[in-house]
């Protein structure tokens, strides 16, 4: 192929569009497939390339680096759909999530009672830990904090919240099996 095609205009122009697609178009797909790992969706993604690379393409010059051209449409069309997904998914986490907790289906009042008393039996179980061991197990199962926001709010190294959470787990493991076996 001639690395000055830019010369010829209309119907080369198409041929040679066509001649880099049948080239190099399996190679983008393949390419694609091992992107998204999806066949349906690298086949999308792949129209999307050629569409995007068969408008612009008046405007391409060196026509040597086709290859790395289609290339890098591939990538970017791939990159657009992650990220429409992940605020897609976004959306459905955050939405969703609050929808099921603000419809959450009531329970009896006998089970809401037994979980109540399991809560503060709990609570109560907790409370005869040591403060260093009690502090982080409250800040993750009561109040949703994940390690990073333990280690940050208490001010000790990760490393030293985790292992207070399993040294606080191992300790409370017989009194909760005491608990269960009632």
């Amino acid at each position: 192929m001639e690395p000055l095609i830019n010369n010829y205009t209309g119907d080369c122009k198409e041929a040679c569009y066509e001649e880099i697609i049948k080239e190099h178009g399996n190679a983008i797909f393949a390419y694609i497939l091992s992107l998204v790992k999806h066949k349906e969706l690298a086949e999308d993604i792949y129209q999307e390339v050629l569409i995007s690379s068969y408008l612009s393409f008046s405007s391409f010059e060196d026509y040597s680096k086709a290859k790395s051209w289609l290339y890098k449409i591939a990538i970017n069309k791939c990159r657009d759909y992650w990220r429409k997904e992940k605020t897609s998914k976004k959306f459905w986490e955050e939405t969703v999530y609050t929808y099921v907790r603000e419809t959450s289906v009531s329970l009896p009042p006998e089970d809401t009672i037994i979980n109540k008393c399991a809560q503060e039996e709990m609570i109560d179980t907790l409370e005869e830990l040591p403060q260093m061991y009690k502090e982080p197990l409250l800040l993750f199962y009561y109040h949703n904090n994940t390690l990073l926001e333990i280690s940050d709010k208490t001010k000790t190294p990760l490393s030293t919240v985790k292992t207070r959470m399993k040294r606080a787990k191992e300790q409370l493991r017989p009194k909760v099996n005491k608990l269960v076996s009632i």
